[in-house]
């Protein structure tokens, strides 16, 4: 079977005699193929070059476009400053009043360059990998997306204050969502990853009250359109659980804060999870112990719909035996 008919099996109860496994690589990714994080953030053609070379030396079973936060936000039009060893730098906050949101256009994904960027990069990932391995698309949040253009800070405090004002930004941020993962489901992608990390930052009302529903419309919007969600709110999103259940995207990242087995219970059977060893742990622990800990994980997750993974992202200074160790836990046969 390819690694696409293993991944879609994952979702019919097919028995697999082994886990699938996709660790966030980014930095991590850049570094292997010798390339600065700039250079894998700005140019499709080395992200592209960086997963697959990933994918081939640690047996990934997906590959993907996330780079960074500010694809939307620099169409959107900030301003971005790419960065040798760190991640792209936003140097502007566009949206300060109502009347700024008001005034905002929703940009054309097809000609803003970084939007281009990454829907080039799902076509050249298809060109090259033909159908046969999964590929994960990715966009902001509305909340995440919020924040990127009006300052966190001010975003959560005008949740409080002046909650219109926030949610006419994230229904601005909406339109460009869809748009932008329409145009990646086009282009070859066979999930999207929605990135809503500030999530875990706000109590479980406050998520219910106003993004929950924002949430369930993009996720139906992208199944709609064929492919499946993947989730991905950092943190500890262990009071948002019941919540997300209803949003029922397809897969929810797990962070290394929530307890899987009290993932599985509150999620239920139909939504895969995807998680969640501390990636502190997976760069600083020796490989003989991430072993274990993957293979202990694995087996929690016995006949549940799961895929191995980092909390987060996989931490550039990671050895790579590191990562080989945990892809080894995955094809060691049953438990």
């Amino acid at each position: 079977m390819s690694k696409k008919q293993d991944f879609d099996a994952l979702f019919h109860s097919d028995p697999l005699n082994r886990t699938l496994f996709r660790p966030i690589l980014m930095h991590f990714a850049a570094r292997y193929i010798g390339a600065t994080y700039a250079q894998f953030a700005s140019d499709y053609r080395t992200l592209v070059r960086a997963n697959i070379e990933c994918m081939d030396a640690f047996q990934t079973d997906m590959v993907g476009l996330i780079s960074d936060p500010y694809r939307e936000t620099s169409a959107f039009g900030a301003r971005i400053t790419f960065l040798d060893e760190a991640v792209p730098k936003c140097e502007d906050i566009l949206i300060r009043s109502k009347d700024d949101i008001k005034a905002l256009a929703n940009p054309d994904v097809y000609k803003a360059e970084r939007t281009r960027d990454r829907i080039h990069g799902a076509e050249l990932f298809q060109k090259q990998l033909k159908g046969g391995v999964p590929i994960i698309g990715w966009i902001e949040g509305p909340l995440a997306e919020a924040c990127d253009l009006a300052g966190v800070s001010e975003v959560l405090m005008q949740l409080m204050m002046d909650p219109d004002f926030v949610c006419m930004l994230m229904d601005k941020c909406l339109m460009t969502a869809r748009a932008f993962a329409k145009a990646q489901i086009e282009a070859g992608c066979d999930v999207i990853g929605i990135g809503d990390a500030i999530c875990s930052q706000i109590d479980q009302a406050t998520y219910d009250q106003f993004v929950r529903d924002r949430h369930a419309e993009l996720v139906r919007f992208i199944q709609d359109q064929g492919a499946r969600v993947k989730l991905h709110i950092c943190g500890d999103i262990t009071h948002l659980l019941p919540s997300i259940k209803t949003v029922a995207p397809d897969i929810c990242d797990l962070d290394w804060q929530v307890d899987p087995d009290h993932a599985a219970e509150m999620l239920g059977p139909d939504i895969a999870r995807c998680g969640n060893i501390n990636p502190v742990s997976i760069q600083n622990e020796s490989p003989q112990t991430l072993y274990v800990k993957a293979r202990d994980l694995i087996k929690k997750e016995e006949n549940r719909a799961f895929i191995l993974s980092g909390g987060c992202e996989i931490s550039v200074n990671t050895p790579h035996e590191h990562v080989s160790a945990l892809s080894n836990a995955c094809t060691s046969g049953a438990v």
